[in-house]
């Protein structure tokens, strides 16, 4: 849960459910049995004027399908009272093995139990994106978006083209372009709910983002007996370039071993 308030306009602003036995079996990702289907050991906690938590994760040679073993870490920290970071780091221990990781939390700057995300407004910093075939995989083509129902580089609601889009909406990987900077990190998208003026800016390293407006939630039950539907949520998920394990003109993702991979994220929220 994460509470967003302005102008004492408190709402808890992403989807989810009250325990946490419904999600390790929905919302699938990264395999029959992805990270996300899995208890994370806290190995650390931390307080103060920047709480963190810190979970870690061993996965073993085979597991899903990947080789070698690997262990993953990832720090969350509140870095002030209206941002969130999120640092990821994993190191195989006897195999290269490829490793692309992604947060996939269901955004909706309205409040979570509010409806659509269809009138937010939205901008993310890419010229391009990698189009995908008709199992929604990356073909390995960079394609220019200017002028397209894809073209969020300026500010645009998501309604605007979504019907537009082949498929049920947007579920695309855009290649980040290379623009302002905070704490290392790029700009990768803004988003803004016009009802209630709360916006979010996203911050990251990682060269890609998938944008994704929840086409697949149809009647989930969440939090306190909320039904989540179609459009009701959209993920930020910052990332290497999907099907990079294929594609040898996408950036690389695997990790030799003793190597570490790194991957952040900033969330910050406001007003406008």
């Amino acid at each position: 849960m994460l509470m967003a308030c302005f102008a004492g306009n408190l709402a808890d602003v992403i989807l989810g459910f009250d325990t946490h036995e419904p999600y390790m079996v929905s919302l699938l990702v990264g395999g029959n049995k992805g990270f996300d289907k899995v208890v994370w050991e806290v190995a650390e906690q931390n307080g103060g004027e920047k709480p963190s938590i810190t979970l870690k994760y061993h996965s073993h040679d085979g597991e899903e399908g990947y080789p070698g073993d690997v262990t993953i870490i990832a720090t969350y920290t509140l870095a002030s009272s209206t941002s969130l970071r999120l640092d990821m780091e994993a190191v195989p221990e006897n195999k290269p093995t490829p490793i692309n990781l992604a947060q996939h939390t269901y955004w909706n700057l309205a409040g979570h139990n509010s409806g659509t995300v269809l009138e937010h407004l939205v901008q993310i910093w890419a010229s391009h994106i990698t189009p995908v075939d008709q199992n929604s995989i990356p073909t390995g083509e960079i394609m220019a978006i200017k002028d397209t129902v894809f073209d969020f580089t300026l500010e645009k609601k998501i309604g605007r083209s979504i019907h537009e889009v082949s498929g049920l909406g947007y579920d695309h990987n855009y290649v980040l372009d290379s623009g302002e900077e905070k704490l290392g990190l790029k700009h990768a998208a803004k988003v803004k709910d016009p009802s209630s003026s709360r916006v979010l800016d996203l911050w990251t390293d990682a060269p890609g983002m998938q944008f994704y407006t929840a086409n697949y939630v149809n009647g989930v039950v969440g939090k306190g007996g909320s039904v989540y539907v179609k459009h009701s949520g959209l993920c930020l998920e910052t990332q290497g370039f999907p099907n990079a394990i294929n594609q040898p003109n996408f950036l690389p993702i695997v990790v030799q071993p003793g190597e570490k991979y790194k991957h952040s994220m900033l969330v910050e929220f406001s007003v406008e």
